[in-house]
């Protein structure tokens, strides 16, 4: 009574709630029984519901856009019989699948038609409501990073076990209460897929934050998304993100020197090798100009640290080169700094934060 249990007045009993439509008979009134309403093949709104969630996964933007409220004061949906046809071919023909729909969706025309701004478009839909092109979407802030670990080669598979600490910059945690440390993991546990990666709600991960996660105080259906000067740098001068450029660096100096002296043409070599990094990064091959661009700045770059090979020992970091990076070898030290710099001029790439 009131939130008085030591005054108990009227027996609540288990159900659903009255707006929506009746709790059968035949099911128990407990947990069970309100897992199978939910799945009840007269009642589409689970399926309705879960649908414009993965939509909006997808496209940016649900057939509901308020995907966190389906009820009077949620937005109408912009796409009704779509959003009907969706939720009973998943229910009844996928059998509730989430990798059928997701099929479903992104083999249509709507998901692979181009993402360029048309003129004539957006003077009638401004906001790309009706999707008549594809929306482009920067990628979550997990994505964001495994897709940049996963290019440098050295994203680990692992499942389970406890939660990792990936690099993040020094004396984020520590000014919270307590004053906790941050020990970066080593080896493998430091490339592991973000959704293992140790959450503090007081000092969230800061690439996350950086790239609107949630801070975990809350639960957070639809994402904030923000476009802001600090990402770019983030992207640029984050310890993680210059550790992962330098292991691309490592790699693809170890492989130019390989083939040094050998019978591939040496610019030849430097332009499969930009190609192959470039697709990596991006899923497809560069233009004529993008590839001269980025062989340019290699040669600046290579130019640059030739001239000062302290800087480019300080740009190599020993913990990732190993060996690799002593003084008696300047030659590989330049290579690996000419590629690292390249590496972390490609992260910057509007096209590596966002999907078309």
């Amino acid at each position: 009574h009131r939130g008085e249990y030591l005054q108990p007045t009227e027996e609540v009993s288990a159900g659903s709630p009255e707006v929506l439509h009746n709790w059968p008979e035949d099911l128990p009134s407990n947990r069970l029984g309100f897992a199978r309403w939910l799945v009840r093949s007269d009642n589409p709104l689970t399926a309705r519901v879960v649908v414009n969630r993965q939509w909006a996964a997808l496209f940016g933007r649900g057939i509901v856009e308020t995907v966190e409220d389906f009820g009077v004061q949620g937005m109408p949906p912009s796409h009704p019989e779509l959003l009907d046809w969706l939720a009973y071919q998943w229910m009844h023909q996928d059998h509730w699948s989430l990798k059928a729909l997701h099929g479903r969706m992104v083999s249509s025309r709507t998901y692979r038609q181009a993402s360029e701004r048309r003129v004539d478009v957006t003077a009638i839909d401004p906001s790309n409501r009706l999707l008549a092109v594809s929306p482009r979407i920067r990628l979550e802030a997990e994505i964001l990073r495994d897709t940049l670990v996963r290019a440098a080669g050295v994203l680990s598979l692992k499942q389970g076990g406890a939660p990792v600490r990936p690099l993040q910059p020094s004396g984020i945690t520590e000014v919270t209460f307590g004053s906790p440390a941050w020990n970066a993991d080593k080896g493998e546990d430091r490339y592991r897929r973000s959704v293992y990666t140790f959450q503090k709600r007081t000092a969230p991960f800061a690439m996350f934050a950086t790239f609107d996660a949630p801070s975990g105080e809350s639960c957070i259906v639809r994402r904030s998304r923000s476009n802001s000067p600090l990402q770019s740098l983030t992207l640029l001068n984050d310890v993680m993100l210059l550790d992962l450029a330098q292991v691309v660096g490592r790699e693809f100096a170890n492989r130019e020197a390989s083939e040094a002296g050998g019978s591939v043409n040496p610019d030849v070599m430097q332009s499969a090798l930009m190609t192959e990094l470039f697709q990596r990064l991006l899923t497809r091959a560069p233009e004529e100009d993008e590839a001269d661009a980025l062989l340019q700045f290699l040669d600046q770059q290579r130019s640059h640290f030739a001239q000062d090979p302290a800087a480019a020992v300080a740009f190599v970091s020993a913990d990732v080169a190993g060996g690799d990076a002593n003084a008696d070898r300047k030659d590989m030290i330049v290579r690996q700094a000419a590629w690292t710099a390249i590496a972390r001029a490609l992260f910057c790439l509007d096209e590596v934060q966002n999907r078309p």
